[in-house]
């Protein structure tokens, strides 16, 4: 009686498989291409995928923090270009604002020494000895001046006003009812709402109520008022 054959005898037995997984090569020292060197690639991109999931919700609060901010220093910025506006609208029409006051004082000084070249023309023109070339000069002077903004004011039978009027001589009239200038000693100037040189006036009032009572209750009575008991 044969005893059957023990298991593996008789047969090949299959030899270990070993599997260098090694990326460097010992012999060599490159690296090896394929199998563990491709795992390698693989497996770092699964752990950086991973990585950049487990860091995607702190990335998002931070981008939101950083919008944040760059929207405050936005509006910061904003209102101080508004502020600066603001004081460079105001500077320019102050800067405009004198301008014109100093334009305005300089005609002002040249136009007051022309004032007597102008009232001798007046005066020339009342006496009818405004003719000829004088007359043509002096028409073309008084239309320049005229140009410039200057204006003559002062007439008669005009309401007084000591804003504009200066009053020279007083008397009193029966056929004003108001404080009036009856005559225009000398005329006034102005530029717009400066007046240059006020208009030196005579004026007249009415004639006072108390003066005319006083005289009309003399005339009425006669003599001194009598007592009660005829005396």
């Amino acid at each position: 009686m044969t005893t059957p054959p023990t298991k593996g005898e008789g047969e090949e037995r299959e030899a270990p498989v070993i599997r260098d997984r090694r990326r460097i090569d010992p012999e060599t020292g490159k690296v090896r291409e394929g199998g563990q060197a491709q795992a390698a690639p693989e497996s770092a991109a699964d752990s950086g995928a991973g990585a950049a999931a487990a860091g995607q919700a702190p990335a998002g609060e931070g981008a939101s923090a950083g919008e944040q901010a760059l929207r405050t220093q936005l509006d910061e910025r904003t209102a101080d270009l508004q502020r600066l506006k603001a004081e460079f609208d105001n500077y320019r029409k102050r800067v405009e604002r004198d301008r014109l006051a100093v334009r305005e004082q300089a005609l002002a000084n040249v136009l007051n020494e022309l004032l007597p070249v102008l009232d001798d023309i007046g005066r020339a023109r009342e006496h009818e000895e405004l003719t000829g070339g004088f007359k043509s000069v002096g028409e073309a002077l008084e239309a320049v001046v005229g140009k410039l903004g200057l204006e003559k004011f002062g007439e008669k039978g005009e309401p007084f006003d000591p804003t504009v009027h200066e009053a020279l001589m007083h008397s009193y009239s029966p056929d004003v009812t108001d404080t009036t200038c009856v005559d225009v000693l000398q005329p006034g100037y102005r530029i717009g709402e400066r007046v240059l040189r006020p208009a030196r006036v005579a004026v007249a009032e009415p004639a006072p109520e108390s003066a005319a009572a006083e005289d009309g209750g003399t005339s009425e009575g006669g003599g001194q008022p009598k007592s009660d008991d005829g005396e």
